[in-house]
């Protein structure tokens, strides 16, 4: 996982460690996460895909987040229904721009 750790905010501060994400991360949590992600360069998107399936069946529609270019910055809540219950994890696919990212408790 290339977003690195995920990290707690205390009530001392906690120092921010973004990384470089991967096109596709899939990322190990047991409940809801707050990631943060900058974009440096052109227009981006982040998806976050929805392990789950509609009520009759079908594949859900994948949440897309669009990250403006060069100075765009986005807090995204990823609720735990993201997470796969087969694997433990959730997966997002970054697209098109130059991110930093960075993965918080909720």
């Amino acid at each position: 996982m290339a977003l690195g750790a995920i990290q707690t905010i205390t009530k001392l501060g906690t120092t921010p460690n973004p990384q470089t994400p991967s096109a596709t991360e899939n990322i190990t949590a047991d409940g809801p996460l707050i990631l943060r992600v900058a974009n440096s360069g052109s227009s981006g998107t982040v998806t976050l895909v929805d392990p789950g399936l509609t009520p009759t069946g079908s594949s859900p529609v994948n949440p897309v987040v669009t990250i403006p270019a060069t100075t765009g910055v986005r807090l995204i809540y990823l609720p735990a229904t993201l997470i796969n219950p087969a694997t433990g994890q959730m997966q997002l696919q970054f697209a098109t721009g130059t991110f930093l990212g960075e993965l918080y408790r909720v």
